[in-house]
């Protein structure tokens, strides 16, 4: 404490004890305050004397509420916990009068992977309320038991705090659809609740519904979205909390890897915060919580309206939802994300449309894929060829220079670079420029909820993982089991890259390193999807395919003769493309290095 803050203390003491020496009665008010109220109790007890007992209890019990006797909403803080039931097409909804919420919520027409109803929660370690700041004491409407009524599409909970004051949640739930509204009326509570805010609380447990639990909490966290913003979402590995003040929040979202449980209010929440645990419970995924700060206006009738979405995480299923939802859907990292939404999507959608099954619908989107980008194939292919024909003429010239001068040797092979018209990285740029739409697929599958529970050859579920061989325990590197799919990747991609380095002429530690990635991938891959792998593979037979069509259209001989007439040519009739403008840059760049090393010498 400062010495300021001790003064004024002092001081303020030193008031109050003059207040109360030179202001207290005298004794002559005192004794006269003493006789006043001796008057009228004697008076009090003589009318007392007329009045039935019976008859004045009659009119004052209705004036004593729940509130004087119990404290707020004394009447509903015990009871016996009933359920309601509303369904249609798409959702069963289970409604308990515990809370006045949504106890569970089962997706129809979806099944879990080992064939059982899909539940997004179910049961009481789930929360759904107001928190009402009641004189000086927080009231949760979780922990009340609401009145029930069911009225068509709607189930109206009530909780009375006096026979004018209290809260009704009203659900609706309409045909063929995966909204549920929700209007919370507070009717004359402002005489009750104070403050100008109050607090939504939501608390799920989130089921485990997919074979592989891992890549389930992988898929889902809690998402987000402040108004003008693009979703964000907390961290899908670990467990955070953030709080959301950077804006108002016009959405957020209990996502899982392929359902949602979505809270859109019509008047976005002022601010709020999430939080996301990670579950090690038999059973389930996540935990999730969210608070959302709502003003409070202090009218008679406060009335706040807002929209459920329980439903699956197909991206047109979202789009049509508006609100930006779909971005909820992982599409990858700029630009993967543009190539799989204005690109691979659409080209799926409109195979899609045929009815066929989604092993065919997978082979025929790799072969259009493959066709258009069979140009940048051929140059890349064309490339090769040319450095596979040059590399006797560079062993040549590695033999005169030798491996103690790598700078020169590296100089000599630009010239000869040059003198016939070779780009060294003409091979590698076709296939950077392919790169983008390989790890494009990499996000896609993963995400593609119409794959889910769809069937193709041996594989039950192109969503998820074959477990063609299972182990029983976890072995090292691979997991408990091992994708047929994903070995029949491996294999096909080492044969693949033993092709290509026939074809580049690849030697030394790059002619390894093509080995040892397949390898790699094989353990990274093997608990993917079957249908990404199914992908992967087809890619890698239809580039045998175009490679032995190329193979046939080229004639290496004439290739050659071509190089060699290059090097009878003047340099200016050679049109230089930028890279080899940058070598020559380089070489001269570092001659002039060397001639100043030199002359200090």
């Amino acid at each position: 404490m400062d010495r300021n803050t001790f003064t004024g203390l002092f001081l303020i003491m030193i008031v109050l004890a003059g207040s109360v020496y030179f202001f207290r009665p005298s004794e002559s008010e005192m004794k006269k305050e003493n006789e006043r109220i001796a008057a009228d109790s004697a008076k009090k007890a003589n009318t007392n004397k007329t009045i039935t007992p019976v008859a004045k209890a009659a009119a004052v019990t209705p004036a004593i509420d729940s509130a004087v006797l119990k404290g707020p909403f004394g009447g509903n803080i015990s009871g016996t916990e009933q359920t309601t039931i509303l369904e249609n097409e798409n959702l069963l909804l289970t409604f308990t009068n515990k809370g006045g919420r949504i106890l569970s919520v089962q997706v129809k027409g979806q099944k879990t992977y080992d064939g059982k109803p899909v539940i997004l929660f179910n049961g009481n370690q789930n929360k759904f309320g107001l928190n009402l700041n009641i004189g000086g004491k927080i009231v949760s409407t979780n922990d009340l038991y609401f009145t029930a009524a069911k009225t068509g599409t709607a189930v109206s909970m009530r909780a009375n705090y006096a026979a004018d004051k209290y809260i009704e949640y009203v659900y609706d739930l309409k045909g063929k659809s995966n909204n549920v509204g929700l209007n919370i009326n507070l009717n004359g509570l402002n005489q009750v609740v104070q403050g100008n805010t109050i607090s939504l609380n939501w608390e799920a447990t989130l089921l485990e519904q997919e074979k592989s639990a891992k890549k389930e909490m992988e898929h889902s966290a809690p998402y987000y979205k402040y108004i003008n913003e693009n979703p964000d979402h907390l961290n899908v590995a670990k467990d955070e909390k953030e709080d959301l003040v950077k804006g108002k929040i016009e959405w957020f979202s209990f996502k899982q890897h392929f359902f949602s449980a979505v809270l859109i209010p019509k008047v976005p929440f002022e601010k709020g915060n999430l939080e996301v645990k990670v579950s090690t419970a038999p059973g389930q995924v996540k935990w999730y919580g969210a608070n959302m700060i709502m003003p409070f206006n202090q009218l008679a009738a406060q009335n706040y309206s807002m929209d459920f979405y329980f439903g699956t995480n197909k991206f047109s299923t979202l789009k049509a939802q508006g609100y930006d939802l779909e971005k909820q859907v992982d599409m990858g990292y700029w630009p993967l994300k543009y190539i799989n939404r204005f690109i691979v999507l659409p080209v799926f959608n409109f195979l899609e449309g045929f009815g066929w099954n989604y092993g065919l619908i997978i082979l025929v989107l790799t072969i259009m894929l493959k066709l258009a980008m069979s140009p940048l194939t051929y140059k890349s292919y064309i490339s090769m060829a040319k450095m596979r024909i040059l590399k006797p003429e560079m062993d040549v010239i590695k033999a005169k220079v030798g491996d103690d001068n790598p700078t020169l040797l590296q100089q000599e092979y630009l010239k000869l670079y040059k003198q016939v018209g070779v780009n060294p990285m003409g091979g590698c740029l076709p296939m950077l420029l392919q790169l983008p739409f390989v790890m494009a697929f990499f996000f896609f599958f993963p995400n593609l909820f119409e794959l889910r529970g769809e069937s193709f050859l041996w594989m039950k579920d192109l969503s998820t993982y074959d477990d063609f061989i299972k182990f029983g325990v976890d072995i090292p590197f691979l997991g408990n089991h091992l994708s047929l799919m994903c070995i029949l990747m491996t294999v096909s991609t080492l044969i693949y890259t033993y092709f290509n380095n026939q074809i580049s002429g690849a030697t030394g530690q790059m002619k390894y390193i093509g080995y040892i990635m397949p390898i790699v991938f094989l353990g990274v891959l093997n608990s993917y999807p079957s249908g990404l792998n199914y992908y992967y593979f087809l890619a890698n037979m239809l580039t045998f395919a175009q490679q032995f069509l190329i193979k046939s259209m080229v004639d290496d001989e004439k290739i050659h003769r071509t190089l060699q007439e290059n090097k009878t040519k003047p340099v200016e009739q050679k049109k230089k493309s930028k890279f080899q403008t940058r070598l020559d840059d380089y070489m001269r760049q570092q001659q002039q290095v060397k001639t100043q090393e030199k002359k200090k010498k």
